[in-house]
């Protein structure tokens, strides 16, 4: 058992995570016998693309001892950009699907400079730039639903031939690998992890501290850009309230999976799993009536049980 001490202590919040992801699929399914038909769960997995590429972005910025409660905020201004443009100046979708992304990473880069070179708590940043960018997705918008082209909605329905592997899915499948490389297999991963630990001890062992933090947040900003883009597809219309509250999920998600809110530590396998077990909570809470404000109470709940647990295991 000595043995397995250390392991615990590194991968506690990991295997928490899988036990109770494990226990809730076993709820649901006696809840609801069609839960493990093939077909529903493909097709429930389509409602949680945008969240899950902003919880492999989300964790980078956590690992690297900071948070950004702007990303919901940046999916709906760039959506909004983007029907507004196209909507009202007629400009082709195929030159504005590639500049989502670079404009959430414009966004995320706004955020990136006034924490790296400003010095200016990330909090604080995102939590003003969160209200900066959704008000500009509302002035762009005002109240109105702005519909997309036919040709663009419904996306996330295509599949490949002969599976249930929806496009969304296998952009979150590959984004996931990616991530993962990037963060436990690069040079960039090593950096930003060692500036969560501790950002002076990183500048002075040479690590480009600025850049990294900057680049975080570029990432965050350009993954949203992405994920706006699918929830535009998927809903069939732009509002300036997409994806309002979503940032409470992804932040959960991020903390659940073993990510210290301190920086330092993080996998992006356990903020996955995390996020699979709160899908499959809200799934099992939707079929059995519960309400949404219960659904976003057992959200909070959750995240202030993986703070409690983060805190125990720091102990042990």
């Amino acid at each position: 058992m000595k043995y397995l001490a250390p392991l615990w202590k590194r991968y506690a919040p990991e295997c928490v995570s899988v036990g109770l992801l494990v226990l809730v699929l076993v709820v649901t399914a006696v809840r609801e016998p069609r839960f493990f038909d093939t077909a529903y769960l493909f097709d429930r997995s389509t409602l949680y693309m945008e969240a899950g590429l902003l919880t492999l972005a989300m964790t980078l910025v956590i690992v690297a001892g900071h948070i950004d409660l702007s990303v919901t905020s940046i999916l709906a201004l760039v959506g909004a950009i983007v029907a507004t443009l196209h909507a009202r100046l007629g400009i082709p979708l195929g030159v504005l699907i590639p500049l989502a992304p670079v404009l959430g990473a414009g966004f995320g880069w706004i955020n990136g400079a006034l924490v790296a070179k400003r010095k200016l708590p990330s909090l604080v940043v995102t939590l003003a730039t969160m209200a900066l960018y959704r008000g500009g997705a509302q002035i762009l918008l005002g109240d109105q639903s702005v519909p997309m082209p036919r040709w663009f909605v419904g996306v996330e329905k295509v599949s490949v031939p002969g599976t249930y592997f929806h496009v969304p899915l296998i952009l979150l499948l590959l984004a996931t690998v990616a991530f993962g490389l990037l963060l436990h297999r690069s040079v960039l991963g090593r950096y930003i992890t060692t500036v969560g630990v501790s950002s002076e001890a990183a500048r002075y062992s040479g690590v480009p501290t600025e850049e990294v933090v900057t680049r975080v947040f570029v990432l965050s900003g350009a993954t949203a850009g992405v994920a706006a883009l699918l929830l535009l597809s998927r809903l069939g219309v732009a509002r300036y309230d997409h994806a309002r509250g979503l940032e409470l999920d992804v932040i959960t998600a991020v903390v659940l999976g073993g990510t210290s809110i301190f920086g330092g530590r993080g996998t992006v396998f356990g903020s996955i799993v995390a996020l699979l077990l709160i899908a499959t909570l809200q799934t099992g809470m939707g079929v059995s009536g519960v309400t949404t404000e219960i659904q976003v109470t057992a959200v909070g709940i959750l995240l202030i049980t993986a703070l409690l647990l983060a805190k125990i295991t720091q102990r042990t």
